[in-house]
Protein backbone atom coordinates (compact mmCIF):
# COMPACT_ATOMS: atom_id res chain seq x y z
CA UNK A 1 0.00 0.00 0.00
CA UNK A 2 1.36 3.42 -0.95
CA UNK A 3 0.97 6.31 1.50
CA UNK A 4 0.68 9.63 -0.32
CA UNK A 5 0.89 13.09 1.21
CA UNK A 6 0.43 16.25 -0.83
CA UNK A 7 0.15 20.01 -0.48
CA UNK A 8 -2.03 22.64 -2.12
CA UNK A 9 -2.77 26.25 -1.15
CA UNK A 10 -6.35 27.46 -0.68
CA UNK A 11 -6.88 31.19 -1.15
CA UNK A 12 -7.37 32.79 2.29
CA UNK A 13 -10.56 34.47 1.04
CA UNK A 14 -12.06 31.06 0.20
CA UNK A 15 -11.38 29.09 3.40
CA UNK A 16 -14.90 29.09 4.83
CA UNK A 17 -16.49 28.07 1.53
CA UNK A 18 -13.83 25.39 0.98
CA UNK A 19 -14.64 23.91 4.38
CA UNK A 20 -18.37 24.07 3.65
CA UNK A 21 -17.98 22.31 0.29
CA UNK A 22 -16.13 19.48 1.98
CA UNK A 23 -18.98 18.98 4.42
CA UNK A 24 -21.15 18.26 1.36
CA UNK A 25 -18.95 16.29 -1.05
CA UNK A 26 -21.16 14.89 -3.80
CA UNK A 27 -22.08 11.22 -3.26
CA UNK A 28 -21.00 10.34 -6.82
CA UNK A 29 -17.60 11.96 -6.18
CA UNK A 30 -17.17 9.89 -3.01
CA UNK A 31 -18.17 6.76 -4.92
CA UNK A 32 -15.67 7.55 -7.70
CA UNK A 33 -12.83 8.00 -5.19
CA UNK A 34 -13.63 4.66 -3.58
CA UNK A 35 -14.02 2.88 -6.93
CA UNK A 36 -10.63 4.11 -8.16
CA UNK A 37 -8.69 3.00 -5.08
CA UNK A 38 -8.47 6.07 -2.84
CA UNK A 39 -8.46 4.83 0.78
CA UNK A 40 -8.03 6.48 4.16
CA UNK A 41 -8.20 9.86 2.39
CA UNK A 42 -8.05 12.96 4.58
CA UNK A 43 -7.61 16.68 4.03
CA UNK A 44 -6.19 19.02 6.68
CA UNK A 45 -6.49 22.80 6.33
CA UNK A 46 -4.43 25.39 8.15
CA UNK A 47 -5.81 28.89 8.80
CA UNK A 48 -3.44 30.44 6.23
CA UNK A 49 -4.76 28.13 3.49
CA UNK A 50 -2.12 25.41 3.52
CA UNK A 51 -3.92 22.20 2.60
CA UNK A 52 -2.34 18.85 3.42
CA UNK A 53 -3.85 15.75 1.88
CA UNK A 54 -3.16 12.14 2.82
CA UNK A 55 -4.34 8.92 1.23
CA UNK A 56 -3.45 5.29 0.88
CA UNK A 57 -3.74 3.34 -2.35
CA UNK A 58 -2.31 0.27 -4.04
CA UNK A 59 -1.11 2.28 -7.06
CA UNK A 60 -1.23 6.07 -6.95
CA UNK A 61 -0.66 6.51 -10.68
CA UNK A 62 -3.58 4.15 -11.41
CA UNK A 63 -5.77 5.86 -8.79
CA UNK A 64 -5.08 9.29 -10.32
CA UNK A 65 -5.68 8.00 -13.85
CA UNK A 66 -8.91 6.37 -12.73
CA UNK A 67 -10.17 9.64 -11.26
CA UNK A 68 -9.04 11.62 -14.32
CA UNK A 69 -11.36 9.43 -16.41
CA UNK A 70 -14.40 10.11 -14.20
CA UNK A 71 -16.89 12.71 -15.46
CA UNK A 72 -17.79 13.66 -11.88
CA UNK A 73 -14.13 14.42 -11.17
CA UNK A 74 -13.97 16.85 -14.10
CA UNK A 75 -17.01 18.69 -12.72
CA UNK A 76 -15.63 18.71 -9.15
CA UNK A 77 -12.20 19.96 -10.25
CA UNK A 78 -13.76 22.73 -12.34
CA UNK A 79 -15.82 23.92 -9.37
CA UNK A 80 -12.91 23.74 -6.94
CA UNK A 81 -10.19 25.31 -9.14
CA UNK A 82 -11.08 28.93 -8.17
CA UNK A 83 -10.39 28.07 -4.51
CA UNK A 84 -6.66 27.46 -5.07
CA UNK A 85 -3.51 29.53 -5.56
CA UNK A 86 -0.70 28.80 -8.01
CA UNK A 87 -2.33 26.21 -10.24
CA UNK A 88 -1.02 27.89 -13.41
CA UNK A 89 -3.98 26.68 -15.48
CA UNK A 90 -3.94 23.14 -14.09
CA UNK A 91 -6.83 21.45 -12.31
CA UNK A 92 -6.38 21.08 -8.54
CA UNK A 93 -5.79 17.33 -8.90
CA UNK A 94 -3.00 18.09 -11.36
CA UNK A 95 -1.36 20.71 -9.13
CA UNK A 96 -0.62 18.49 -6.14
CA UNK A 97 2.84 18.90 -4.64
CA UNK A 98 3.62 15.31 -3.64
CA UNK A 99 5.83 15.00 -0.57
CA UNK A 100 8.51 12.34 -0.20
CA UNK A 101 7.93 9.93 2.67
CA UNK A 102 11.12 9.84 4.71
CA UNK A 103 9.90 7.95 7.79
CA UNK A 104 7.03 5.69 8.77
CA UNK A 105 6.43 4.06 12.16
CA UNK A 106 4.46 0.90 11.47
Amino acid sequence: MQRICFLLKVKPTHLDEYRRRHQEVWPDMLAALRATGWRNYSLFLRDDGLLVGYLETKDFDAARAGMAAQEVNARWQAEMAPFFEALDGRRPDEGLLILEEVFHLD
